[in-house]
């Protein structure tokens, strides 16, 4: 069993990045969605958000659910089917309309902006 699965369906987590340019760390809180051992995450902002980019340029993150931590390593989800399928999981996950003032339709935010998997994960103190 998969350290994520009692959480499947907890809304937020909190992950924290490594700041490209600082070096400092940064924590948001973000929804999720779980598949076996991994951690999907969606950027509503685009390719242009902070966390996104500094996860890019630093995989290793940390991610805190509820009371567990795990340090784990992230990759932008590239392929079509697995990013397919991250849309039908977050999808049936969260009940949300979009965000027109960015002009983020629901229909977007599932299947077309960019997504991080995170895995390899390491337990932390």
């Amino acid at each position: 069993m998969s350290w994520l699965e009692p959480f499947v369906d907890t809304d937020c987590c909190d992950i924290v990045t490594i700041g490209r340019r600082s070096g400092s760390p940064h924590e948001i809180e973000i929804w999720f969605g779980v598949d076996a051992d991994t951690l999907y995450l969606i950027s509503g902002n685009g390719p242009r958000a902070d966390w996104y980019r500094n996860a890019l340029a630093d995989p290793r993150v940390s991610v805190r659910i509820g009371q567990q931590r795990r340090r784990g390593l992230a990759r932008p989800v590239l392929d079509v089917d697995e990013r397919e399928h991250v849309g039908d999981l977050m999808g049936a996950k969260y009940s949300w309309d979009g965000d027109a003032s960015i002009g983020l339709t629901r229909r977007k935010w599932c299947y077309e902006v960019p997504v991080l998997a995170i895995g390899s994960w390491v337990a932390e103190g």
